[in-house]
């Protein structure tokens, strides 16, 4: 890499007088000439050091109590061959009768099962597996995470000065990836940490606790290298992202600032290699508490739902409706049992706010709705018809699973011919539900959108199509209209999307 650097020039008094009078310096502005004041000038940034390196050894010895390893028993379910038990060793499960591992392993489960070859049940057989959490109350409540108790049966949490204590898995959330447990029997008063109300900003220091690779309460430093991280389909929380080292074993250990206050829970890495590079993720405290809240008054989160499948407005979809940027979820599809549909929201609709909160993508919709209290009103803005329009929505409690549904496609009548739509590179065939892409041209504007044999096209221009006339009808609309995109509503195997094509002038 070439690095330039620059050099400071410095001019002798009497020329630049010279020059000032001949009005001919590089750089002057009439203005400067003519009013004789100085031309406005930026300075460097300077930033003023620490004079010495920070200390973090008070806040070490505050916190470090309260952090502790979670070691959790799970079960596996053990593979058989015939009668015998055999853990671990699925690829010997179809062997021959007389095969000799088979032989084998008939006489080791003699030993094992004292002589019963009859025995039917399997033994069940264990794992183990660690973690990090940290107490939050004084009469033993531990945050963890959700993939470290995960199908957990027995869970033992160490302290920091070595004493083991078993707990109770109070509730888990699988979208969080947050856990709480509870000890069991103790009269002691736990040390324990609170939540940060605030999060630092970007580039201050923070500590991370744990128990990396089971080694017990381990510290590292790093600051916070960056917020707002969307790191998992499954998770639509965004995340923190720091560069203290975090390694197996230390998920569901806290972060903390220079106060000693929790600001995230530790809970994935970035990784090639499966060890720290520097990249590490923790679930945000303001996310983390009103989970946790949830899971010790009920052992349940319950989320505001909508009910709406949606997905995010390129370029292309902003243009077609009118919008001036690319921004908002638009809704693919809803159902007559959702909240959304009764309070009137419309396929093809793209939701801009929520609560006068604004809506920059499909995730931020759902962290918004995600977050609302179940039973709750929220006024969504909405972009319809080119216009900005309000509606009230009463949420529901998002289910314990959302049902799928659509229909297999079928057609009993018998098909039209495909027809040629050579604006856009495609053939397409009538159906009852719409227009079905029978073929897509290499290089087209169909292909590069993504279109492809099977799809199909519902609408155009927002309005319902049944043949390809229908389609070249609203083609002609949104040219007079001054478009230069069409949006289509596609179905797919993978469900609704929208789509905006360009049209040729």
């Amino acid at each position: 890499m070439t690095i330039s650097k620059l050099k400071h020039v410095s001019v002798k008094t009497t020329l630049l007088a010279s020059a000032l009078c001949l009005g001919v310096v590089a750089g002057a502005t009439v203005p400067t000439l003519i009013t004789g004041q100085p031309a406005a000038r930026a300075d460097a940034v300077e930033v003023t050091a620490p004079a010495q390196p920070v200390d973090f050894t008070n806040v070490v010895k505050a916190v470090k109590p309260a952090v502790v390893s979670v070691q959790v028993k799970t079960e596996i379910e053990p593979q058989t061959i015939q009668n015998f038990t055999i853990p671990g060793f699925p690829e010997f499960r179809d062997l021959p009768e007389d095969h000799p591992f088979n032989r084998f392993f008939r006489r080791f489960g003699d030993q094992n099962d004292q002589g019963d070859q009859n025995q039917k049940k399997a033994v069940p057989h264990y794992a183990q597996a660690q973690g990090s959490g940290f107490f939050i109350s004084e009469d033993g409540y531990v945050v963890t995470n959700h993939h470290v108790v995960d199908k957990g049966v027995e869970f033992v949490l160490v302290m920091d000065d070595g004493t083991k204590l078993d707990a109770d898995l109070v509730g888990s959330d699988e979208k969080s990836d947050l856990a709480l447990l509870k000890v069991r029997k103790s009269d002691r008063k736990f040390q324990y940490v609170k939540f940060a109300d605030t999060l630092p900003a970007v580039g201050s220091w923070v500590l991370a606790v744990g128990n990396p690779f089971g080694l017990g309460g381990t510290v590292t430093a790093g600051i916070i290298s960056a917020d707002g991280r969307d790191i998992s389909a499954k998770n639509y929380e965004s995340f923190i992202q720091i560069d203290a080292a975090v390694n197996k074993g230390n998920s569901g250990g806290p972060t903390f600032n220079l106060k000693g206050e929790v600001i995230g829970i530790n809970t994935a890495i970035y990784s090639p290699s499966g060890g720290n590079v520097g990249i590490a993720f923790a679930i945000p405290a303001e996310v983390a508490k009103d989970v946790i809240n949830d899971l010790q008054h009920g052992g349940k989160v319950q989320r505001g739902w909508l009910g709406v499948h949606i997905q995010n407005v390129t370029d292309d979809i902003a243009d077609s409706l009118g919008l001036a940027e690319a921004k908002g979820a638009m809704v693919t599809s809803t159902d007559e049992t959702a909240p959304a549909f009764k309070a009137g929201v419309q396929v093809g609709d793209v939701i801009l706010a929520v609560d006068g909160d604004e809506v920059k993508n499909t995730r931020e919709l759902a962290r918004h709705i995600g977050r609302a209290d179940p039973n709750s009103d929220v006024e969504l803005t909405i972009w319809r018809d080119s216009k900005e329009i309000k509606l009230a929505v009463h949420l529901g409690t998002y289910p314990e699973e959302v049902a799928s549904s659509g229909s297999d496609g079928s057609d009993t009548q018998q098909p039209a011919a495909p027809a040629d739509l050579s604006e856009f590179g495609m053939t397409l065939q009538s159906s009852d539900e719409g227009l079905v892409v029978t073929g897509v041209q290499a290089d087209s504007v169909a292909a590069d959108k993504g279109l492809s044999r099977g799809d199909i096209i519902q609408s155009v221009g927002g309005k319902q199509v049944t043949s390809v006339a229908d389609v070249q009808k609203e083609i002609a609309a949104a040219k007079d209209n001054g478009r230069k995109t069409i949006l289509m509503r596609i179905k797919t195997d993978a469900g609704i999307r929208f789509v905006g094509l360009p049209l040729k002038k």
